[in-house]
């Protein structure tokens, strides 16, 4: 990649000044590497974006490796949940890594960092040495331990290492200095003792490193080239380099820390405490809910993988954190479901419609196209009878000028058959429209090149076929929450936006066409929105999850 082809984002400004300034291209390396604490959702998904997508660009590996430093949080489960993510995505890596793999050389170098009187053990209590590490416009103080010796530090950090300490009564710390501007640079945590038992090492260790010693290191040993982090990380870097600095062999690669903003979603939360909150509290199913900010929640709500890359490219990445509306995630989701779905008749609202003039036991099969956006177009045959479903909103029995689909005395067509013309209704005690009756033009059928079928009328609906309707359960999704940024008031708890009507199931019947639709294929329910069968479905019962509806229906209600 050069400047010249591309205008450049400002991380691929980074690689190529360090490219330019001597860096060997076969050099590049970059990693993405998630805490498996949990699901990854959409800010993870830029950031694999980001990091895969540099390593498309510039032909260099790049690393899946698993920040797994801390057993209590960490399961196989989120590993396992993770990798199957970003295949999902399109993007393969080169090797998979863990920390974990790394524990016996972050241990070896903590101990030469003892012995070069960089790092001692501190007895103190969490509670003393938070005071003593003063504020951001006043210096910290040095712990009472800070002058122990290198044989007493030696002796204890190999009895933290060999498990006769409980939780809490040692840390081993890096002697930098209590007065440093950066709070991080004062005398951070290095280790922690914990006796928990470690996804992929057992029971091997009762010390655990801590993120800040562990990532950059790790890099260094992978031999990434760069790190990509948020910009919460900014105050890390000094920390990240003064670590390498211990440990770097000059005739290897340094890695390099640079930051970029999160760009987050409105009417979602993308921390994964919070996720976890929803999911533990059972405010949703699971962390694939479909209304869940996840990856595995937007796969399983029907949202492409090509959706989520299109996404990831369109908001780009920049220095400063901004909110990105999601009515522009929902554009590209039907963007890209607009060119592979389907067109299907489903009828969600149903209210029963006869043909009085139609021929009693007759059925017919009438050609239907699947997508007007493919390149060559396929067909499918739907049958048709006396008896139809149509949606109960597609019917007014005294109708302003403005409605254009079905009233007594009007025409208007259904999709791919008939002009029909209303013509009574049948009401139950209480005067509700039970039926609709209505006659059709014999001579009016679609695509049979007849006068009458060319005949325009201001309205087109949809139905299906009741003596051939399936009936499925479908869940219409909305958004969890009803603020567009749930977590960004400190002083409320983001669970009160949580949205009451983000979830309504009902019945409804679809074409029989869709009997042996299959989990996560794609369609687009014609007047109505883009669906998709959740894994919930069986032979016996049809699930289907709303995806997206035909247009923003939000940008309406947020401008009333």
């Amino acid at each position: 990649m050069s400047a010249e082809e591309k205008s450049l984002n400002f991380i691929e400004q980074i690689i190529e000044d360090d490219l330019k300034n001597g860096l060997s291209s076969d050099k590049l390396r970059f990693r993405f590497p998630p805490e498996p604490n949990g699901y990854l959702h959409i800010g993870h998904a830029s950031a694999i974006c980001l990091n895969f997508g540099l390593g498309i660009d510039y032909k260099a590996p790049v690393n899946l490796r698993f920040d797994d430093t801390n057993p209590s949080k960490e399961e196989q489960e989120f590993v396992d949940a993770i990798k199957k993510d970003v295949e999902w995505l399109g993007f393969k890596w080169d090797k998979e890594c863990y920390a974990s793999d790394y524990f016996q050389q972050l241990y070896d170098w903590a101990v030469e960092l003892i012995k070069k009187d960089k790092a001692y053990v501190d007895s103190q209590s969490s509670e003393d040495m938070a005071i003593q590490k003063g504020t951001p416009t006043s210096p910290g103080t040095d712990s009472p331990f800070r002058t122990r010796s290198i044989e007493e530090n030696l002796d204890l950090f190999i009895r933290m290492k060999n498990g006769e300490f409980e939780k809490g009564t040692h840390v081993l710390r890096a002697k930098i200095s209590m007065k440093a501007n950066n709070m991080l640079m004062r005398d951070p945590i290095i280790y922690r003792i914990m006796h928990a038992h470690h996804h992929r090492t057992g029971n091997d260790w009762c010390i655990y490193p801590m993120y800040d010693w562990a990532h950059g290191e790790s890099d260094y040993l992978e031999q990434i080239s760069h790190s990509f982090c948020t910009l919460e990380f900014l105050p890390h870097r000094e920390l990240y380099d003064w670590f390498l600095n211990q440990i770097y062999d000059e005739t290897k690669v340094r890695p390099k820390q640079r930051e970029f903003a999160r760009r987050n979603l409105s009417h979602t939360v993308v921390s994964k405490r919070k996720l976890l909150q929803l999911v533990e509290e059972k405010h949703v199913t699971a962390w694939d809910d479909p209304r869940m900010s996840t990856i595995s929640g937007m796969r399983r709500r029907g949202i492409t993988a090509t959706a989520i890359r299109n996404f990831a490219n369109t908001i780009g990445i920049a220095k400063r954190t901004n909110l990105i509306d999601v009515s522009l995630l929902d554009f590209c989701i039907r963007e890209d479901l607009n060119k592979i779905a389907p067109r299907v008749m489903a009828v969600l609202n149903p209210i029963k419609l006869v043909i009085t003039n139609y021929p009693e036991g007759k059925e017919e099969w009438l050609t239907a196209e699947n997508n007007p956006e493919e390149e060559v177009m396929t067909f499918r045959e739907v049958p048709f009878s006396k008896e139809l479903y149509i949606e109960r909103e597609d019917f007014q029995e005294e109708a302003h000028k403005k409605f254009f689909r079905l009233t007594l005395g009007t025409e208007v067509r259904l999709k791919n058959a008939y002009i029909i013309k209303g013509e009574s209704v049948v009401k139950d005690a209480e005067g509700n429209i039970t039926e609709i009756h209505c006659t059709y033009d014999v001579d009016s059928k679609s695509g049979s090149g007849t006068e009458a079928s060319n005949r325009k009328v201001k309205g087109v609906i949809h139905w299906v076929s009741i003596p051939h309707a399936v009936e499925a359960e479908v869940r219409l999704y909305d958004r969890l929450f009803t603020h567009e940024n749930p977590d960004g008031n400190k002083e409320v708890d983001f669970k009160e936006y949580i949205n009451p009507e983000s979830l309504k199931v009902i019945t409804g019947y679809v074409e029989p066409s869709l009997q042996t639709a299959k989990e996560l294929d794609h369609f687009q329910f014609q007047r109505l929105g883009y669906f998709c069968v959740d894994k919930d479905a069986s032979a016996e019962k049809l699930v289907f999850n709303k995806t997206v509806g035909l247009r923003d229906t939000w940008a309406k209600v947020s401008e009333q």
